[in-house]
């Protein structure tokens, strides 16, 4: 529950909050997540691709129908709290705020890997420190500078696909939607490309700041996703025409290795910019997210009180967000990408299973329990077709989220 003058200021409207989706979603990862999902469903990465956006298709109606009926900050904590119990909505908030954090960090390190590769660290630190500031600011500073990433990143990728379809390398017969890696492949790739479609959930963890939540968020997020859905298979078909299945699955820079085998290898700084910058924007939207979800689960002492303090002038939970970035920050420091990404997106889909599961309870008219019922069996499907590694690393996370909150039940109980 939020205390009497500690709630945020609502200022998103539909366009702001669709931005922040697509600031969230058209990020770093299709930039990076084509490769491994080749690599995985060979030459069935458009059924893969496919199969991802149903499941986020279902997510997204999900968390719209009930972040129009629980408008608060936290998103799916608050919803799996007030749908299916205490522990519910504990259990998906820690999925996300830790999953989440790994990808902040996952995310300042893409910003310094394209930006300085040498001091990739000391260049992620330096984003994280930039991008808290700035949403310190409050939320209408950083929907402007996401306004601003989007523009930028969409430029980019249209270059991208006009030079790739454009070139005479383009073989319209490498689009073979064949499964060559078995529906084990395709499933796999599924999930890793799922991560590149679950920041539409940033507009639902912003339900406080949204005017007229029930009627905007409902409308942003499937205009968000749609946006995105789009802008990912016009480039998943460009990049394949030009480098087929194998050579995608064998490219390090996917997208900058395919407008170099198209013949423009000029473009290749441009990618890298543009690469940089959408992880810019994922971090920002990434920050803002969790910074939420460690406010709404502060004000119900699940994590440290002080953390639910919004800022009298900016109207921002100020410290919650301090205590995100010099978190994220740390990790930057220390971690590689790849471990921090590795137990993020089991994270991601437990948190999304919480989610259609609370949607569930909404409606006991069968036709409407059907969107709900298809997303939660995807995300567990989904969960367990990644690698082995990411699902118990992912499922360590969970446990040890799990023991903690017995933990504090039973100190509280004495």
């Amino acid at each position: 529950m939020t205390q009497a003058g500690s709630e945020l200021r609502r200022t998103l409207g539909v366009g702001d909050a669709v931005i922040i989706g697509l600031g969230s979603m058209v990020g770093a990862g299709i930039f990076a997540a084509l490769g491994p999902a080749a690599e995985a469903a060979g030459s069935g990465l458009l059924v893969g691709l496919a199969v991802a956006a149903v499941v986020a298709y279902c997510n997204a109606m999900s968390s719209a129908r009930l972040a129009a009926r629980y408008p608060a900050s936290g998103g799916t904590y608050v919803y799996g709290r007030e749908r299916l119990g205490e522990f519910w909505g504990y259990l998906a908030g820690w999925s996300f705020v830790v999953g989440k954090t790994a990808s902040c960090a996952a995310m300042a390190l893409t910003v310094g890997t394209y930006v300085w590769p040498e001091q990739a660290h000391a260049m992620a630190v330096a984003a994280v420190v930039a991008l808290t500031a700035v949403n310190y600011g409050g939320v209408q500073k950083s929907a402007w500078l996401t306004r601003s990433i989007v523009a930028v990143v969409l430029a980019v990728l249209a270059f991208v696909v006009v030079a790739c379809l454009g070139s005479e390398a383009s073989d319209a017969g490498r689009l073979d939607i064949g499964a060559s890696g078995g529906a084990g492949g395709v499933l796999q790739a599924a999930g890793l490309l799922f991560f590149a479609f679950a920041g539409y959930a940033r507009i639902a963890t912003l339900g406080e700041e949204v005017r007229d939540p029930a009627r905007t968020i409902p409308r942003a997020i499937p205009l968000a996703l749609g946006i995105a859905l789009a802008v990912y298979a016009c480039v998943a078909v460009a990049v394949l025409s030009v480098l087929g299945s194998e050579g995608l699955g064998q490219a390090g820079a996917p997208l900058a290795d395919a407008v170099r085998s198209a013949g423009v290898p000029g473009l290749v700084p441009v990618v890298r910019v543009g690469a940089a910058v959408a992880a810019l924007g994922s971090l920002l939207a990434l920050i803002l997210g969790v910074s939420r979800t460690t406010l709404a689960m502060a004000r119900d002492r699940h994590l440290p009180g002080a953390l639910s303090a919004v800022h009298p002038r900016f109207q921002v939970p100020h410290r919650a967000e301090l205590a995100v970035g010099v978190v994220v920050a740390a990790l930057a420091a220390t971690v590689d990408v790849r471990g921090a990404i590795g137990f993020s997106s089991f994270g991601v889909l437990a948190y999304y299973a919480v989610a259609n599961a609370s949607a569930w309870t909404l409606d006991a008219a069968p036709a409407r329990r059907v969107v709900p019922a298809v997303g939660l069996l995807g995300c567990v499907v989904l969960a367990f077709s990644l690698p082995g590694t990411s699902v118990v690393a992912g499922a360590g996370v969970l446990a040890v989220g799990v023991v903690a909150y017995g933990i504090r039940h039973r100190m509280a109980a004495r």
